[in-house]
């Protein structure tokens, strides 16, 4: 690799040093993206293809291109640049990618760093690519909410009753809301993570843990005074705010194993999801938690004119039902994050 340094932009590359500054403080890059980063800029416009990419930055080591995308997108995101309308990164279709911002060769080293400590710049802090993460997991969750509404009746246990399809409408919509909020809350508690402490497991699971819990604490403070203003009484054996912490922490220790698979398939990369939501469900039911079918249960037992009647859930069922709920959400979530992350613009 050549020692010269480039500048571009507010951004100072130092392959000598290996370190990428911008406005003299460190932007956090793995070593090989670095290494890509650095063959970039040497090109100053000119087309790096992908045959050069694996032999310069991977060193003939076998990778799809799955992992020159992912390393690409990663610069992307550290350059807070935009794949749909790039200022630095152009995308060549079939070809490779070529550095499209004007570069000016300078001195390795002679731009220093701020005075002082100053913090690192992590890759997530994009926020619009967050938002759009966010959005990824909302969705994620109100599918998975409607998949589990219409789950609950396919498999008897929730018998709609008198009016059974205006119940069942009226459950798949309060299912999809709920899902919508807790994916939004556990996915922006997971964006927030990342931001601020890094793509470590512990911030994302510690993100996650915070946005369930917020959500959690929330939907319940909502439903019990809903319930006590309009009928006097609510249950007090609903869902909240531990079992939201749960559900966001196994989120988040998903979304991380998914974000480390770059170069795996898809599938791989969620399949750990389901795994750790069915644990975290039955961490939730051995602790005496619940989460939907458990709340429906005792509003059901609480209000005897209620239509609803909720069938086979006895006690030593309850906590495989709750592991099959969490696994739902947190699949959902998983996997709206990965698709989002594939198939949106990378920043």
């Amino acid at each position: 690799m050549p020692h010269t340094a480039y500048a571009f932009g507010p951004f100072h590359l130092d392959p000598a040093d290996r370190r990428l500054l911008r406005d003299g403080a460190p932007v956090e890059v793995s070593a090989r993206y670095l290494d890509a980063l650095i063959l970039l800029a040497s090109e100053n416009g000119r087309l790096v293809s992908k045959d050069r990419f694996h032999a310069e930055v991977w060193r003939g080591i076998p990778v799809t291109d799955e992992a020159l995308t992912q390393c690409i997108r990663s610069l992307r995101k550290a350059l807070d640049d935009d794949a749909a309308n790039p200022a630095y990164i152009e995308t060549v279709p079939r070809h490779g990618y070529r550095f499209i911002a004007p570069v000016t060769e300078a001195q390795s080293g002679a731009i220093p760093a701020a005075n002082g400590p100053v913090p690192v710049v992590q890759l997530p802090a994009a926020w619009p690519g967050a938002a759009r993460e966010v959005l990824a997991a909302a969705f994620g969750g109100a599918i998975a909410g409607i998949v589990g509404a219409i789950g609950y009746v396919m498999a008897g246990l929730v018998a709609p009753g008198v009016g059974a399809a205006s119940t069942m409408l009226t459950l798949v919509t309060v299912n999809l809301v709920l899902g919508f909020a807790a994916g939004a809350f556990v996915g922006g508690g997971i964006a927030a993570g990342a931001a601020w402490g890094g793509r470590s497991v512990a911030w994302l699971a510690a993100g996650g843990a915070a946005g369930g819990l917020l959500v959690g604490a929330i939907a319940r403070m909502i439903g019990t005074d809903l319930l006590t203003l309009f009928f006097g009484q609510a249950p007090v054996a609903m869902t909240g705010a531990a079992e939201g912490a749960i559900i966001g922490a196994a989120s988040g220790i998903a979304a991380w194993i998914a974000a480390r698979g770059e170069s795996g398939t898809v599938f791989a990369r969620i399949a750990p999801a389901p795994v750790l939501g069915a644990a975290a469900g039955a961490i939730i039911a051995l602790a005496g938690g619940r989460l939907m079918i458990g709340s429906l249960a005792a509003l059901a037992d609480r209000f005897a004119q209620s239509r609803l009647r909720i069938d086979g859930v006895a006690t030593q069922w309850l906590a495989l039902v709750t592991a099959a709920e969490c696994a739902l959400f947190v699949t959902g979530v998983v996997a709206a994050l990965v698709v989002a992350r594939r198939l949106g613009p990378a920043r």
